[in-house]
């Protein structure tokens, strides 16, 4: 086996015989390359002109590892009382789809509805701004991760193979590409039917997935493990039990319930530093001009026939704090994702084209005990009231029905309330307000502070019709449900795996996936 770097020019395209030519001219050879190949990663480079593809390319002998067409059969195992997933969003799914797969019997329950019914109630949450607290952007079928960007990206890798992660997305219908793009992503347009069928193939293996059930209580033995679940239809209030042999949590970042239960329970809980702040929205033409350098409107529409949407990053500190970009969903739109009544919150998401005109992202600010100090009597709830209290004032602020308060982003920067808003692409609307008042004034002054230090750096940032939207409130988790760092299950519960963003240790879908799948082994492994 032998491993190349090249680079492709962008405008000519990573086709075949682009690659093969590269491929001749990297080793020397009068002509392409005509032997065995295939891409490992591919990355666009657009710092200078003209842009390129760096791909890393494998030669000869080691053709790519076939995509699956089906998973394999699950493996036969004796009768047992079954693994109960809390949760269908990427943790859960990919710890029942790994128990199923290991002839483990399992069951998923998820208070959300399926992908299809969901839609309805998405819908009529950006109509009437009316949310129904147990099917949002945040709770159904394959969790908040189902109505995203779907960024596969993760730094999160020693939990797990993310090859295999995106092995069973391309199986089930994601794009191949995100095998080898340095920065994957499937779209919100393809997430769905992703999703439902990996829980298609959970059920074919024997396991049971039940939505609009949530998890009420539990019962303990004499030795402390869960032997007993108690469920709730969250339509009718019936109530059901049922034994079990684990219990894995993989509620997702938003589940407050979950939280206040185990807090009652009197279980081990710890408040957890988090992220907070606004969206902000600009054209995406203007992002495109200034990251691939173009000199006027006419250089723009040439050089997007060749190359995707632009995404950017940056992160600064700013009193002290780290602020920083989050999430940046490339054409795409704001989301209005609060999970109750009385709060604002929004997230991104693209489709898989990224062909939406405007490109948003969060821009946060670090939290931390300091800021929950009014809530201190809350114990290790204090970041989650503090979190509640700044959704609120946002709600507040933009008058009900989920409007969300919103300003300009040069306004803000100057310190005054816009006299009008630009166009935004968050359904529900927004309305004109002063973003100081939302905010503590010490992330707010940390946000004006860092907004004005990338407006001197980056020219364009400051296009007039920027707008900030409140608030990007739900980055992680503010409360960790602490565990053990062998057995992965609660120290003070032997059978109880908290999992995923919900419990404090993903921050993602492929790292999510990762965390659910490396709980269903220590499951098996007994």
């Amino acid at each position: 086996m032998h491993e190349i770097e090249i680079s492709v020019e962008a405008r000519a395209g990573h086709t075949e015989s682009n690659v093969r030519l590269a491929l001749g001219k990297a080793l020397n050879l009068p002509g392409p390359y005509e032997g065995q190949y295939y891409t490992r990663k591919r990355s666009l480079d657009a710092r200078q002109s003209p842009e390129v593809y760096r791909l890393r390319v494998v030669l000869e002998d080691a053709p790519n590892a076939p995509i699956p067409q089906r998973a394999a059969e699950a493996v036969a195992r004796p009768e047992q009382a079954p693994v109960l997933v809390v949760g269908a969003g990427p943790a859960g799914l990919f710890a029942a789809y790994r128990l199923a797969q290991q002839g483990h019997k399992v069951v998923v329950v998820e208070q959300g509805k399926d992908v299809r019914a969901r839609r309805r109630d998405l819908a009529q949450l950006n109509r009437s701004g009316e949310v129904n607290p147990h099917s949002n952007y945040c709770f159904g079928e394959g969790g908040a991760g189902t109505y995203s960007d779907g960024k596969l990206y993760t730094r999160s890798k020693k939990r797990g193979s993310v090859e295999a992660i995106l092995r069973v997305l391309v199986a089930h219908g994601a794009h191949p590409d995100i095998l080898v793009d340095a920065h994957p992503h499937i779209g919100t347009n393809h997430l769905p039917a992703v999703v439902t069928g990996i829980r298609m193939q959970v059920e074919e293996w024997g396991g049971e997935v039940r939505f609009g059930t949530a998890l009420s209580d539990w019962e303990c033995a004499a030795d402390g493990t869960v032997r007993v679940a108690h469920l709730t239809d969250v339509e009718s209030g019936a109530a059901a039990s049922m034994p079990v042999s684990a219990l894995v949590l993989a509620t997702g970042h938003s589940a407050r319930s979950i939280y206040h239960l185990l807090y009652r329970k009197k279980l081990m809980l710890e408040a957890k530093p988090f992220a907070l702040g606004v969206r902000i929205e600009h054209p995406q033409e203007a992002i495109d001009r200034t990251l691939y350098h173009c000199r006027s409107h006419s250089d723009w529409e040439e050089k997007r026939s060749y190359l995707p949407p632009a995404a950017y990053s940056w992160v600064q500190q700013s009193g002290g704090r780290g602020v920083y970009s989050f999430c940046m969903c490339p054409g795409g739109i704001i989301a209005a994702c609060a999970t109750g009544p009385g709060e604002v919150v929004t997230n991104g998401w693209s489709p898989s084209k990224r062909n939406n005109p405007f490109a948003n992202s969060g821009i946060v600010v670090s939290v931390g005990p300091q800021d929950f100090a009014p809530f201190a009597a809350e114990g290790p709830l204090a970041g989650l009231r503090f979190q509640e209290s700044i959704e609120r004032k946002a709600y507040a602020a933009g008058g009900g029905a989920l409007v969300a308060p919103a300003q300009r982003l040069m306004d803000f920067v100057a310190g005054k309330v816009s006299e009008t808003l630009p166009l935004c692409s968050y359904q529900p609307g927004i309305v004109s307000a002063d973003l100081e008042t939302i905010f503590p004034h010490a992330i707010s002054s940390a946000l004006r502070e860092a907004l004005g230090n990338q407006i001197k750096k980056w020219k364009g940032y400051n296009h007039p019709d920027a707008v900030l939207v409140a608030t990007e409130s739900r980055t992680s988790t503010p409360v960790r449900i602490p565990r053990t760092h062998d057995g992965l299950h609660h120290p003070d519960c032997t059978n109880l795996y908290p999992a995923g963003e919900g419990a404090g240790y993903a921050g993602g879908i492929v790292s999510a996936a990762m965390d659910g799948w490396a709980i269903a082994d220590s499951i098996i492994k007994p």
